[in-house]
Order: C-alpha cells, then structure tokens, then sequence
C-alpha cells in the first residue's frame, strides 16, 4: 500500500490502535478495509473512510483491503465497481493484491446461515415487509412475535432450502434472527438475514435466489478477512449489538468494530439515493458532472488529489457529528494550487485593444514567471503584439473615483509587458464599445518604468494573433441552502446559477495542448483545468475549480 508519507496523526480511532499494539491485543498486524456498495459513485464523505482505513493501515504497517459488499444485486453494476477503483487510485491508495467482494463468500454465509438455523437462532418468516416493520415496535413499546417463531430446525432448514432454491417470490420468505423482540434496540427484534431477489447479480448471474442483509454480510465478511478494526460511520453505531450477536453466536473470530462521525459539507448533499436522482432527473449532466461532491465530479472540476486528502486530514476524525463549511473545501483546493499550478493568461470577456503606436506586424515574446510560489517552475515565453483583449469589466468609460483599471486618458500595467494609455474608443451604432485605442511606451517593458511613474491598475490580457479560443464554465454550490439536507424537498433549493457558460474567451497559446485536470491559475481569476470529458485541441473547455480568494466572507 502505497501514498505520500505523511505526519502521524491523532485521533481516538489511532489512539486505540495504538494502546491495541502496546497491550498485544493483536495477535496479527493491523487490518482495516473500505467496503463500498457499489450501487453508485463515491462521494467526498467516502472520501473521508478511504483516507482514514487506508491512511491508518498505512501508519501501522498494516494493510487496508477494498471489498465491495456486493449483497443487494439489483443496485449494483460493474460499473460502479469499476468508478470506486479508479477514484481510490487517483486519491493516491492501492489495495495491492488485497481485493474481495462479500460475494466471493456467498457458500460460506450461506453455511454460517444453516448454522445459525441449526442453533435455533434463526428462522423463515412468511410474514411481509409490512407486517414485520409493524410487529418491530417502537422504542417506547415491545414488538410482536411471528406466528411462524417457533417452527421446528427441520422446518426452517427444508424452508431455507427452498428458498435458496427458487421456490418462492421475491417477499414471500425472508430469514430472521430470534433474538429478542423487547429488546431495547429495534436492530435486536428479529432482524432479517437473507432475503430473495429476483435480479441477476453484477459477477454471480442467476446462481443465487437469495441475498443476505448488510448487516449478516458484513460482520462475516470482516471475520473472514481478519479485520482487526472495521471503521465505520456513527449510524452504524446501533448496528452493533447485531454485529457482535452475529459472530458470538457462531462462534467466529470477532473484529472489533469502531464508529465514528460522518462528514457533513455545508451546500452539500451527500446522500446516495439524492445523487442517484439528481443524475437520472437530469438535474446534472451525470455522476462526474463538477457541481457533484462525487470525487469524479472533484476530479473533473480540478481538485487535487492531494487536496482532497488534504482536506480530510484537516477535518480530522471525531465522534460527534457536525457540518464544515464547504469554504474549507475550497481552500486546501486553492491553498495546493496556488502552491503547485503553473500561472497563464486568459480573458473571458475578450474587448479588444489596438496599440496605435506598435509597429504594425510586429510580435516580440515577453517572459512570464510560470509560478511564484515555486522557483523552480522557471518561466514562459508569451507573444506580445499591437492588437490584444483584455476583461470588458477592465475599462470603463466613466468610472467611479477609486476604479483603478483602463478608463480614457488613464494609464495601467499590462501583466509582463508595458505601460498604456487610453486614447479613444470605437463604438458600435448601439453605443456599445466595441474596441479601445491606446498607446504604448516601449520605455516600460516587463512593467517597470525608467523615471519611477507608478501605475495603480494591473490587467491581464492576450494577443489577439496568438491566443486560442475556449469555453469556460463557472461553477457556483449546486444547492443555494446551507443545509439542503433539512430542507422537506431538497430540490426546491437548487441553484439556478450553479453553472455559467461562457463562449468566446480567449486563452494564450500555451493552453493549447493543455492535458485534461491538469490545473492552472489564470492570472486575475482563479483556478482552472482543462475539462476531462470536453475538452480538446481546437475545441478547448476549462472548469473553474476555485477563485482566487474565498468568496464566502463577502457573501455571508
């Protein structure tokens, strides 16, 4: 297993694994595993999991495995099996040769299911969903026993049987533990274990007719593996006293199961079933669209990898639930980038500027430092010619008294190159200014002036002849609620201006062979990357992944 060294961390979880070792608790190395259903795309929050299992894995000298709990066949595809591999390899982590899938243990929980049946601590019910939620009862008052609790061993084993084999409908059976309908915890009354599913599954077909529950399969599947601390997140917490009831019962070998808080984002839906639907409602273009907190949607819109592990690393692993400010997000994103993406020119809102007094069809190459944080990113050569484009919002024709950019008869800082001056302005029959006049003195070039004249503005610009036309999309939260999650109908509180298209910018010519995520500061305005899907010679696509400052101050 392999990531970037990190610093030791502390946290109760590595805490406990700590005194674990100190007190020869283990008698083997510790193993942690990430289990992922893989019935959709892995989102930021699992992001969190991965770091931590693996990451402690990694710290103790032990090993994370990736399972996939693959029980519930008609949600989960290749697909998805093949998304979660990719993702947790970008994110830095490899699993080696420590890859399973719980139905690579289908005979054997099938076997721990006769066990169970054969101790007396099992048995198949007739009754349906329904009549067993409603016989569970509730915190206050007992359930209701099953009129078919005490059938015989025989009985339940030959029903067993049957099911496996094909005989009855999906609902018709189902397996349940007997354990204790007054018990305290509802997960305790009887819960179910095996179910039928007539669906086909993503690697065993039409072999089984029935699936266990995650909560028999999972226990199982960690004893197996010898687990040594099966992490997981707080809601799990009440999910316990089956877990340990499960492997005590059949005697096996018993992991110890350790919860801890979920994450929680601000602006953020980090619920499975709500990204499913926003992706088949159509509200996004897909699972990796850049609004999504997918970490291919992450990885689309250009977050570092190393951010995002960042990210969690600052966020640390606690036991009391609570929500980070997406802000946070942003900021490791933008604190890496600003460390590591190299600085390019771009305009978005192209208006053109003619320099009447640069030698007509002449071009000269200005350098450009490629990154300021870093020395050793050298520097660039950018063409420089009489025509240029700079930001519509960078001239203003009446401006207010502390506008410090290009107005007439003002003068500005052109970014690596010269000093220029308003002089006149083409309109078009509108009013509209549609090209701005302006001299240059050559005295100034790489922005410093000989008699010591200051400049208050700094603009961005291109040259016209040289600069290669993009799409650029600005990205705003996919939600305008804080806490979209409380909100009765999450999707009444979608942004409308999560997303803004902009056509017609125009990038230097460095960009033309820009790599897909590759990430990039464009001076001025944030950071960008080349989109991974849309983006290509000619045809050039940017995602905004951040701006360049956080904004959220300005708009709270």
């Amino acid at each position: 297993m392999t990531t970037p060294n990190e610093e030791q961390k502390n946290d109760f979880i590595r805490d406990l694994i700590t005194n674990d070792l100190a007190t020869k608790k283990l008698s083997q190395g510790v193993i942690t595993r990430f289990p992922p259903e893989p019935n959709g795309y892995l989102h930021i929050g699992h992001a969190k999991s991965i770091c931590l299992n693996f990451g402690v894995a990694q710290e103790f000298n032990g090993r994370c495995n990736l399972r996939f709990d693959d029980t519930n066949p008609s949600k989960e595809d290749d697909e998805y099996v093949e998304s979660i591999k990719k993702d947790i390899t970008w994110l830095g982590w490899d699993w080696g040769e420590h890859l399973h899938f719980a139905s690579d243990y289908f005979d054997t929980l099938y076997e721990y299911a006769e066990k169970l049946i054969q101790l007396g601590k099992a048995y198949v019910d007739a009754l349906t969903q329904e009549e067993i939620r409603a016989g569970r009862g509730t915190l206050t008052s007992p359930g209701k026993e099953s009129p078919y609790r005490d059938r015989s061993v025989n009985e339940n084993l030959d029903l067993f049987h049957r099911m496996h084999d094909g005989e009855f409908q999906e609902g018709a059976r189902v397996l349940r533990a007997k354990i204790d309908m007054a018990s305290g915890n509802l997960n305790m009354r009887d819960p179910v274990l095996y179910r039928v599913v007539d669906a086909p599954h993503h690697r065993t077909g039409t072999q089984w007719n029935i699936y266990p529950m995650y909560d028999f399969g999972h226990g199982q599947s960690d004893s197996i593996e010898g687990v040594t601390h099966s992490l997981c997140t707080m809601e799990f917490e009440d999910h316990r006293p089956l877990y340990d009831w499960v492997l005590d019962t059949l005697g096996l070998y018993h992991p110890q199961q350790i919860e801890f808080a979920r994450l929680n984002i601000s602006y953020t839906i980090l619920s499975k079933r709500k990204l499913l639907q926003l992706v088949t409602d159509g509200h996004v273009s897909g699972w990796d669209d850049p609004r999504m907190p997918t970490i291919s949607g992450l990885r689309r819109r250009g977050y570092p990898a190393a951010a995002i592990r960042n990210f969690c690393d600052k966020i640390g692993i606690a036991k009391r639930p609570n929500t980070v400010e997406l802000a946070l997000l942003e900021h490791s994103a933008r604190d890496y980038l600003n460390q590591h993406a190299p600085r390019v020119l771009g305009v978005l809102r192209p208006l053109k500027v003619i320099i009447d007094n640069y030698p007509k069809g002449q071009t000269e190459e200005l350098e450009g430092i490629n990154n300021p944080e870093d020395p050793g990113a050298g520097t660039r050569k950018v063409p420089f010619s009489g025509e240029l484009y700079i930001e519509q919002e960078d001239f203003m024709e009446d401006p207010p008294g502390k506008y410090n950019r290009l107005a007439p008869g003002r003068e500005v800082r052109l970014r690596y190159g010269y000093f220029i001056t308003c002089v006149g302005v083409d309109k078009d029959a509108a009013g509209a200014v549609t090209a701005i006049h302006c001299t240059y003195d050559p005295e100034t070039r790489g922005g410093q002036s000989p008699d010591g004249r200051k400049v208050r503005g700094t603009i961005h610009w291109v040259s016209s002849a040289h600069s290669k036309p993009a799409e650029v999309r600005l990205y705003e939260p996919l939600f305008s609620a804080e806490h979209p999650d409380n909100v009765e109908d999450f999707l009444t509180v979608l942004n409308p201006d999560s997303l803004e298209v902009i056509t017609g910018c125009q990038v230097e010519a460095s960009l033309e062979d820009a790599t897909a995520g590759d990430g990039f500061q464009f001076e001025r305005l944030g950071y960008f990357c080349a989109d991974e899907v849309d983006s290509q010679p000619g045809a050039l696509v940017f995602n905004r992944t951040v701006p360049l400052r956080d904004t959220w101050s300005r708009t709270a």
